[in-house]
């Protein structure tokens, strides 16, 4: 879908404040905790966010590590790494390992308690910022680090509205924010994906060309995603038969046997929001 001259203006004033308080807390912040999603970790990546907070050790936390294509994910986590950063992949809803978090924190902060104790200042805890687009797993990462309900979770994009302290354990503190989104989007593939994943409010993009890019991104990557979910590995030039193919194999009908593309439309997009299709990952890196 080349409609890259076209920009979406999606800025809620409480992304907004999210970025004025974070500013207005960063000499209280330790280290960032940013989550990207491992289904598009460029899409899903804070644009500008070393502007936000300079120079702050961070690390970045793959979400959803379970849904990705292991392959094309990992030439990601290693063109981070080439950058700098510290990458955990994880699948923080099921398989949450709090260690990982903790030891890494204490490596990278290492030099920081060195310091503290050489100045005869006592031991802290490590200040965290965790930070992320709408709908990356903000939320469930900090109920698994504090092993409670903290936060609202929910899987709709902008449930954290407001900017507060959490204390962990002894080590750790966190900044939990609300998602931050930047304020224009080009309306293209970065778009897309972020509509595919539920990172953006579905009224900003027409629900069926979002689900047409869905099917097309299968087509051109994952052809047997296709087979397996909906019985076919291509795409028709006119796109309706495949749609009125999954509407009558999903019994997707209305009065007299007609398609019900708005319900054929939802069971597109809600394969991928809740993971019925997994294995995939809509970016593709040409940093190798």
């Amino acid at each position: 879908m080349n409609e890259n001259k076209t920009n979406i203006n999606w800025y809620p004033g409480h992304m907004a404040k999210t970025k004025r308080l974070i500013k207005e807390n960063l000499s209280d912040i330790d280290i960032i905790y940013e989550l990207v999603d491992s289904r598009i970790p460029a899409s899903s990546k804070i644009q500008e966010i070393d502007d936000i907070i300079k120079d702050k050790p961070k690390v970045l936390v793959m979400t959803k590590y379970d849904l990705c294509d292991k392959v094309e994910t990992t030439k990601w986590v290693k063109y981070y790494e080439s950058l700098g950063y510290k990458v955990i992949k994880m699948d923080i809803e099921h398989e949450f390992d709090k260690k990982v978090f903790i030891k890494l924190t204490k490596e990278i902060l290492k030099e920081k308690d060195l310091k503290r104790a050489e100045k005869g200042l006592s031991k802290r805890k490590y200040r965290v910022c965790i930070i992320g687009i709408p709908n990356v797993g903000k939320s469930t990462l900090i109920n698994r680090l504090v092993g409670r309900k903290a936060t609202n979770v929910g899987n709709m994009p902008g449930v954290t509205k407001d900017v507060s302290w959490i204390r962990i354990d002894d080590d750790l503190e966190l900044l939990d924010t609300p998602g931050i989104l930047w304020p224009k989007i080009d309306v293209g593939n970065t778009a897309y994906n972020l509509a595919s994943f539920t990172a953006i409010k579905e009224e900003v993009l027409p629900l069926n060309r979002v689900a047409i890019y869905i099917l097309e991104t299968l087509e051109k990557y994952y052809p047997n995603k296709l087979e397996e979910r909906y019985g076919f590995n291509s795409l028709d030039e006119d796109i309706v038969l495949n749609l009125d193919m999954i509407g009558k194999k999903r019994g997707c009908l209305i009065k007299g046997g007609e398609i019900d593309y708005d319900k054929v439309i939802s069971i597109i997009i809600n394969d991928i929001k809740n993971g019925y299709i997994s294995g995939i990952t809509f970016d593709r890196c040409e940093n190798e």
